[in-house]
């Protein structure tokens, strides 16, 4: 039962989920919570080393809860539950193109979703540092953990800094600041 419930939920995620994996991270925290497959803190931490890895953070997300879940065969039924939507609505495009290729109204749909797609991925970051009290609580764990998320984006903002560089960086950061 629990292989079935995997697959359908990562399903109708990865059909309804929009604008990447960042978008999809609110719907994975709510189901996973809801279920009680992992807390608030253990899929914070899923988060973390989800983004640190190749690949999109929301199936990296929906496997590690598979995995978390139900061992190899859970992280297998996730990962083909999220993208197997996106597979089958490419396939369809394809097959379709032409007839989509003209179609103003499409482009208008993409134009609307982007700003819910925006306020999902602002809703997950606040969400995570709020987790992590990192807003509500004033230690040298915070402090120092806002005085490198600041340097950290201002070199993404300002300096142009290939993410990964950065993405190492600060994991150089954590091991001198919190060993």
């Amino acid at each position: 039962m629990i292989y079935f419930q995997l697959f359908w939920n990562f399903f109708v995620i990865g059909c309804f989920s929009f604008g990447g994996g960042y978008a999809m991270l609110p719907l994975i925290d709510r189901l996973v919570t809801s279920h009680g497959w992992m807390s608030v803190e253990e899929f914070t931490e899923v988060i973390a080393i989800s983004g640190m890895l190749p690949g999109s953070i929301g199936i990296n997300a929906a496997v590690f809860v598979g995995f978390q879940t139900a061992g190899f065969t859970g992280a297998a039924l996730t990962a083909l539950g999220m993208v197997l939507p996106s597979f089958i609505i490419i396939l369809l495009i394809g097959k379709f193109v032409q007839d989509f290729q003209d179609r103003k109204f499409i482009e208008q749909v993409f134009y609307g979703l982007r700003p819910v797609i925006m306020a999902l991925i602002i809703f997950s970051a606040i969400k995570f540092a709020l987790s992590m009290e990192i807003i509500t609580s004033f230690s040298w764990k915070s402090t120092s953990f806002l005085i490198v998320f600041l340097i950290a984006l201002g070199f993404l903002i300002f300096k142009k800094t290939h993410p990964m560089l950065v993405i190492f960086i600060s994991g150089i950061c954590g091991i001198i600041l919190y060993y």
